[in-house]
């Protein structure tokens, strides 16, 4: 995996009230900003999309 990045949208203070995410070419790692060592949730690319698109409300097709 890449480096681990925090989203835009971490919030004001320290924040600590978000995700991180490290892409590789066919995958993509979660994990909590607050506990990082608790493990991560790793998706195909292509399905944390999806995931995302479905978050933000924006229709697909599955």
């Amino acid at each position: 995996m890449g480096n681990w990045r925090r989203s835009s949208y971490s919030g004001e203070g320290d924040g600590n009230n978000c995700v991180e995410i490290a892409t590789s070419s066919t995958h993509v790692a979660v994990r909590d900003s607050k506990a990082p060592a608790y493990g991560t949730l790793s998706l195909p690319t292509e399905a944390f999309r999806t995931f995302v698109r479905a978050v933000k409300g924006v229709e697909t097709e599955l």
